[in-house]
C-alpha cells in the first residue's frame, strides 16, 4: 500500500501556526516570547532539516527499512512470513495502533539516548539551544540526528510492520511533537494522566536542575512514568529554558557544531583511552576528576542540598 507522509501536509501548518503564535505574542504583551535573531536561526535549522530529511528518509525508508523488512519477512509460498514463523503484519486498524505504540516506545528510548549519550547529545542539543520556548523552537532541529534515527526503528520492520506504516507513524509523532512547544496551553486535567502535554514539554526544555533529562516521551507519558523520567511542571518554579552550556550564537554553523567541538577538545586532553571514550559515549558532563558533573550527579547534589537547607539557592556545579 502507498501512503503519504503526514509531514508533507504538516510543514505548511507549522509555518502558519508559528506566524499565528508570533502575532499573538507581539499583540498581547508577550514580546519576550520570540526573539527575531533566535527565530531566524531556528527557521534556518528547520529549512535545512526540511531539505535534508527527505533525502535521508528515502534512504531510511527504501534502503534500511525495506531491506530489514525483506530480510526478516521473506515471501514463502506467496505469503510474507516473519522468520519467527508468524505471518507478517497487515494493515488492520489495530495493527496501526500497535505500530504507533511501538513508535512511541522507540521514540522514548531514541530521545532519552540523545540526552544521555554525549555524541548523540551533540547532535540533539541544537533543538534545546534556544532560550525561548515557542513553536519556532519546535522546528530548530539538528541535522545530524537524521543520520542515525532510522537505526533505532529498524526493529519495527524486522518484526513485521510494513516500512511505509512505520514512516507514517513517525510522521504522526513529529506532528504531535511540534504542537507541544507552546506556553499558551495550560495543564489539561485528565489528559495529563495519559498524554505528553505542553506543560510536560516545558519541563523537558528547561535547564533547571530538577527538570533536566525529564519527559522524553512522544505523545504518551507512560514510558517516562515506567522508566522513572517523568516530572510534572511545578507552578512555583521559575522555568529557565535552554541548555547549561549554550552556544551563545545565532550562527547556524556554531549552533550545529559547538558541542562536537567541545567533545574534540575533551578527547584531545584525555590521558587515557577509557577517558576519551567516556567523553564521547558517556553522559554529558562526565569528567574523570569530577570537575564537571553529569545530570544525575547534579540532581543528587541538588536533592541533598534541598534536604539539608531548603532556603539556600542551589549553586550549579558545572
Amino acid at each position: 500500500m502507498d501512503f503519504t507522509n503526514p509531514l508533507v501536509y504538516g510543514v505548511p501548518c507549522f509555518i502558519a501556526f508559528i506566524l499565528l503564535e508570533l502575532t499573538y505574542s507581539k499583540t498581547h504583551g508577550d514580546d519576550h516570547l520570540y526573539d527575531w535573531k533566535d527565530l531566524a536561526a531556528s527557521g534556518f535549522m528547520g529549512v535545512g532539516s526540511a531539505i535534508i530529511a527527505p533525502l535521508i528518509k528515502v534512504v531510511s525508508a527504501i534502503v534500511i527499512f525495506e531491506f530489514t523488512y525483506e530480510l526478516f519477512n521473506p515471501v514463502t509460498d506467496g505469503i510474507r512470513t516473519n522468520i519467527l514463523g508468524y505471518t507478517s503484519f497487515g494493515y488492520a486498524w489495530y495493527i496501526w495502533l500497535l505500530c504507533q505504540l511501538a513508535d512511541d516506545f522507540t521514540y522514548y528510548w531514541f530521545h532519552r539516548a540523545n540526552h544521555e549519550v554525549r555524541i548523540l547529545w551533540a547532535a540533539h542539543i541544537v533543538h534545546h539551544s534556544s532560550d525561548n520556548f515557542n513553536l519556532g523552537t519546535a522546528v530548530r532541529n539538528g541535522w545530524f540526528t537524521i543520520l542515525y534515527k532510522p537505526l533505532f526503528y529498524m526493529w519495527m520492520p524486522a518484526i513485521g510492520f510494513p516500512p511505509e506504516m512505520v514512516v507514517v507513524c513517525l510522521g504522526i509523532e513529529a506532528l504531535w511533537q511540534f504542537q507541544l512547544h507552546s506556553v499558551y496551553v495550560p495543564k489539561m486535567g485528565f489528559i495529563e494522566k495519559i498524554f505528553n502535554t505542553h506543560t510536560m514539554h516545558q519541563v523537558h526544555h528547561a535547564q533547571n536542575v530538577e527538570y533536566l533529562d525529564k519527559n522524553h516521551g512522544g505523545f504518551l507519558n507512560i514510558f517516562d512514568k515506567i522508566f522513572g523520567t517523568w516530572k510534572e511542571l511545578d507552578d512555583d518554579v521559575d522555568v529557565k529554558y535552554g541548555v547549561i552550556h549554550a552556544p551563545n550564537s545565532h550562527n547556524p554553523v556554531v549552533i550545529l557544531t559547538h558541542e562536537f567541538k567541545d567533545i574534540y577538545q575533551d578527547v584531545k586532553k584525555s590521558k587515557k583511552l577509557s577517558h576519551a571514550l567516556m567523553y564521547i559515549f558517556g553522559p554529558p558532563g562526565w569528567s574523570p576528576d569530577g570537575s564537571t558533573l553529569t545530570v544525575k550527579q547534579q540532581q543528587r547534589l541538588f536533592k541533598e542540598q534541598k534536604n539539608a537547607n531548603p532556603e539556600v539557592a542551589f549553586s550549579r556545579p558545572n
